[in-house]
């Protein structure tokens, strides 16, 4: 009995010394949780770990999981910004002088933006060029960066989008401080022989916490001020006092990013053109010039580049000197040269089309009230199983539009379909009447 006895005693001591390893196995497997998820994230972790998708998963009638509708999500968000940017008819600035100040310091090689903040910046501002040419095909760019405590001119102001793009890609290199007031000053000077028809503004991009100035930097944030510069920045770090107050002083936006998705947000809202400033909203008349294009295989003097160049270009309707691309303003005579093309493009931000009246969902359940495709793109309007998905109408002409329909409608297009097709119909019966 006694053998069975200690036999018995010191099988219990070996499951208990086992369990006991266990749960110590288990305790640090729960500290080493608790370790990381203490842990502050990056920004670029944050996009994986916070999306948390499995939760937005939804079942449909029969027990199937949906597909996550995003669309529906980016579709709100779009129409939210949209009747923001209608809701008050204001006057505009179509002709525009910018100027982007990219802040290359040291700061812009931190890596919270992957691969780092530099090459993030500069896909967004290569972004940004081209969607700005596109909504304003009037209006110039230049660029400027600030690095080792000093504001260097990158490019001129111009209108040709891969000029610019260039340019930047071949300059990515960060290093010493930023100094915001010499990038200002900068742009003062440059802005300052603009003539007064113009809108001068000034877009930062700035990564820094700190500024390195040589004076006083308030006295060059009023002299902007004076100077009718409108100041926006775009933080990727901390929110600073001193870009705070240069937005408010100068009527410009200030706005921290949080991600890369968040950034690409902030930057494309300049895109637009801002509302006039109340000096600058008196109408005035300017003279322009529409040039012709040159003809092929004729050998001439460029004024842009100063060399001489074979067939292309366009002839300065004044001095017939030769330029190169459109929009510019001809480096003898000084008079703007743009085309009828470019004319047209900027019309629609003086009269924006309506923006679409989303659909009921007490009309969507009626089926023979709502059409079944789009009268767009002429998709089906149906989801799977015949039921109505989500849609817009135009409040004039009653037509049906899917999400994507209304959305390339009002920032590509900038016509309804229907609209003007009954434009049409109603020109093309008055003739055979």
């Amino acid at each position: 009995m006694s053998f069975f006895r200690e036999q018995e005693h010191i099988m219990h001591r070996d499951i208990d010394g086992e369990g006991r390893k266990f749960n110590r196995g288990e305790e640090e497997e729960e500290e080493d949780e608790d370790e990381e998820n203490g842990r502050v994230r990056d920004a670029w972790e944050r996009t994986y770990a916070d999306e948390r998708s499995w939760e937005s998963l939804q079942e449909d009638e029969s027990g199937l999981l949906r597909p996550i509708d995003n669309k529906a999500i980016q579709h709100a968000q779009y129409r939210r910004r949209l009747r923001t940017a209608t809701t008050a008819r204001i006057q505009k600035g179509l002709i525009r002088y910018l100027y982007i100040i990219i802040d290359l310091s040291r700061a812009a090689g931190e890596m919270d933006y992957k691969p780092s903040r530099m090459v993030v910046v500069a896909r967004q501002v290569e972004a940004f060029i081209r969607e700005f040419f596109d909504q304003n095909p009037l209006s110039q760019i230049g660029l400027v960066k600030l690095k080792d405590g000093v504001a260097q001119c990158l490019t001129d102001l111009g209108g040709s989008p891969e000029s610019h793009i260039k340019a930047l890609m071949g300059k990515l290199e960060c290093s010493g401080d930023a100094s915001l007031q010499n990038g200002l000053d900068l742009v003062h000077d440059l802005l300052n022989q603009i003539p007064s028809y113009g809108h001068r503004e000034v877009l930062i991009l700035y990564s820094a916490l700190s500024t390195c100035d040589p004076g006083d930097i308030m006295e060059t944030i009023q002299k902007c001020k004076k100077a009718k510069i409108r100041c926006s920045i775009v933080g990727l770090s901390a929110e600073l006092y001193i870009c705070k107050y240069l937005c408010q002083e100068t009527g410009g936006l200030y706005s921290v990013a949080l991600d890369e998705p968040h950034l690409k947000e902030l930057v494309l809202e300049h895109a637009p053109p801002p509302p006039a400033i109340a000096e600058f909203a008196i109408a005035n008349l300017i003279k322009m010039g529409f040039p012709q294009r040159a003809a092929e295989g004729v050998i001439s003097i460029c004024s842009c580049h100063k060399e001489a160049k074979v067939g292309g270009g366009y002839t300065c309707p004044r001095c017939k000197s030769r330029v190169c691309e459109l929009p510019t303003e001809c480096r003898i005579c000084g008079l703007t040269l743009v085309s009828s093309p470019h004319l047209a493009r900027s019309y629609h931000h003086l009269f924006p089309i309506t923006p679409f009246d989303d659909v009921s969902l007490s009309v969507a359940n009626i089926p023979h009230k709502l059409p079944k495709s789009c009268f767009g793109c002429q998709q089906s309007l149906l989801n799977p199983g015949n039921m109505p998905g989500p849609c817009v109408a135009c409040p004039k002409c009653k037509q049906h539009f899917c999400l994507d329909c209304d959305i390339y409608i009002h920032e590509s297009l900038h016509n309804c379909p229907g609209c003007e097709s009954f434009k049409h119909s109603n020109s093309v019966t008055d003739m055979e009447e």
